[in-house]
Parts: structure tokens; sequence; C-alpha cells
């Protein structure tokens, strides 16, 4: 993320607020105002971001930045939100537009197109098959959840996550890395049907069943996914 440049960094003092408990009432608080339309968010860390806005989920902050898109963060890592006064021009209108399909729906696949060409691209993978499949299983929601567990853009298995190292599976990047160098290991001992169904089913339904396993699911599953692909 780019932090705003030009300005004094921002340090907090060590001891303007003395325990956790203390550092969360005051973010709760804070948050509580009506955010500003323009905004330095300070973390922790003694770094800053100029944000267009603020908003709770959960437990989580929801900074809306300038250029579009959002950024997730636990609010106990803000030290404060303060208005920012410098003056920012308004994005021109065809900026807007990126993303939106000619029936008004957003692509949400813009936003992390190129970090996919370039994970794919270090893999040897086909970076349109990689967005067929996260389309599939998330359709690109970073922080999507399914009933048995998976998570994230490319709904990674907890088992799985923790086998390639993903610390937290719901940062798009790690959650992207993973997924990709699992569907490469699958597609290296597999058919590329197969791969996509062991990703789906796991490998050992896919061995279990001498092929591809005769769950609906996963059998509609493969189809899309080649479909968006075009095979």
């Amino acid at each position: 993320m780019k932090h705003h440049e030009g300005r004094q960094r921002h340090k907090a003092s060590s001891g303007s607020i003395p325990n956790f408990v203390s550092v969360v009432s005051f973010v709760v608080i804070l948050f509580a105002a009506a955010p500003a339309r323009a905004e330095l968010v300070f973390f922790s860390t003694g770094r800053f971001l100029s944000v267009k806005s603020h908003r709770l989920d959960g437990e989580s902050l929801v900074l809306n930045l300038r250029g579009g898109g959002d950024v997730l963060c636990d609010r106990t890592v803000v030290v404060s939100i303060e208005p920012d006064e410098v003056p920012y021009p308004d994005p021109q209108p065809e900026t807007a537009t990126v993303g939106l399909r000619a029936d008004g729906t957003f692509d949400a696949s813009v936003r992390y197109a190129k970090l996919i060409d370039h994970l794919a691209g270090e893999q040897g993978v086909d970076p349109k098959l990689v967005k067929a499949v996260i389309q599939v299983e998330s359709a690109f929601q970073e922080r999507a959840r399914s009933r048995k567990g998976a998570m994230g853009l490319m709904q990674l298995m907890p088992e799985t996550a923790r086998q390639y190292g993903v610390a937290d599976p719901y940062d798009a990047r790690s959650n992207i890395e993973a997924g990709i160098k699992h569907l490469k290991s699958l597609m290296a001992r597999l058919p590329l049907r197969l791969a996509l169904a062991a990703y789906n089913a796991g490998e050992r339904a896919v061995q279990r069943y001498g092929g591809m396993p005769p769950y609906a699911e996963t059998r509609d599953y493969v189809t899309r996914i080649l479909k968006l692909v075009g095979i």
C-alpha cells in the first residue's frame, strides 16, 4: 500500500495509552465519529495512510482507498484517525468505470488481475486458469469462507494453508500464491480435469474413484472452470 509522502511521520507516545484495553477503547470511541471526507490513519508502527473514509466491519476496520477498493485491517493496530487537510482532486470520470461490465455490475477480477498474472507467471501456470478457479471458488471475494472451512480467494482449506506456510489465508497475495502452487502440484500428477476435481474434492477422492469423483458439485465445478478457460 502507498503511504502519503511529504509529511512528518506520526509516532504514538509509549506513555499515552497504558495498555491494550485502553487502545481498543480509544479506537472504538474514535471510530464512532462520523468519517471525514479525507482522513489520515495512523498505525501503531508509526506509519500512516491517507484514505477517503473508513467504516467498522465487526472487529475489523475497512479503509476506503482514494484510488478505489478497500483495505481490511485489525482496528487494534490503529492509533488514531484524523482529518486530512490536504486537498485532492476528484478522480476522472473514466476511472470510476474501470472494472464495470456492460450491465453495470463490477468485475472484481480487475482488482487482482496484475497480481494473478505475476504469481501465475512465476509458477508457470496459465493466469486465465487461475482466474477461472478463483471466479468459481469465491467470485473474487477475498473474505469468502465456506461451510467446510475453506478460506479466501482460492478457498484454501486449513491444512493446505499450513502446507504452503500461509499465515493469513485472507491475505490476497498469500492466498493466491499458495492456491497456484497447490494447483500446479496437482496438475503435475494429474490431467487437467482431474487436477481441478482434486482441487475441489481432494486428491484422495480422485484416487478412491480412479478418476472423476461421482459428485455433482465437483463435476459442475470442473465444467464451469473449463468453460471459463475456453476448453
